[in-house]
């Protein structure tokens, strides 16, 4: 059976959190479309107050973090959600949520050379994520016109995630499709922006 995510892709679930429930135990429910809620994933950026609402919902669905940085520093470059929500306080509600529903916890990682795939990274992600039923999804940089960044070559994303590993974080790398045609995660948009534009 294939899983349904409720995504950013369509605007910001958590932003119509009751609708979004509503919707959630229709897809569940046996009289609805009958799919198990361990196949039913929330996508986020990460909306603190919501998902501790989330936490009280006694239901088995999935949940993902567009986390995307190890400090405010470098997910502030990514994720202007982390000025209202900083890391300190999504990561302490993301630990409440996996307390409260023995749930793991899928965090999006966006690995770009010489800023979020280094060293120092890897050892804030190990002592931020330490005790959390989690795993990342590790995700090379889609390069766009805008930004003058590099995604890691296949050594240091490999390095990357070995080192993860070692400090107690599950991670796998997560290759992007139609990157030749400049649809992969994060090209689109740009590209439709750019064609609004002309």
């Amino acid at each position: 059976m294939e899983s349904v995510v409720a995504s950013a892709l369509m605007g910001e679930p958590l932003d119509n959190f009751d609708h979004l429930m509503k919707a959630i135990r229709i897809i569940n429910s046996d009289k609805g479309m009958n799919i198990g809620a361990r196949h039913i994933t929330i996508s986020t950026v990460g909306l603190v107050p919501r998902i501790k609402e989330l936490a009280q919902q006694d239901i088995q669905i999935e949940l993902a973090i567009s986390l995307h940085g190890y400090d405010d520093e470098s997910r502030g470059v990514l994720m202007p959600v982390n000025k209202k929500y900083p890391i300190k306080e999504l990561i302490e509600a993301c630990r409440e949520y996996a307390q409260i529903t023995n749930r793991q916890i899928t965090f999006e990682y966006i690995l770009i050379q010489g800023l979020t795939c280094t060293e120092k990274a890897a050892q804030s992600l190990g002592k931020l994520l330490k005790g959390i039923i989690c795993k990342m999804n590790l995700i090379p940089y889609n390069p766009v016109v805008e930004f003058n960044h590099k995604p890691p070559t296949k050594l240091e994303m490999l390095a990357f995630r070995s080192r993860l590993s070692e400090l107690g974080v599950h991670a796998t790398i997560r290759m992007p499709r139609g990157r030749d045609v400049s649809a992969a995660c994060g090209q689109l948009r740009h590209s439709f922006q750019d064609g609004k534009k002309n």
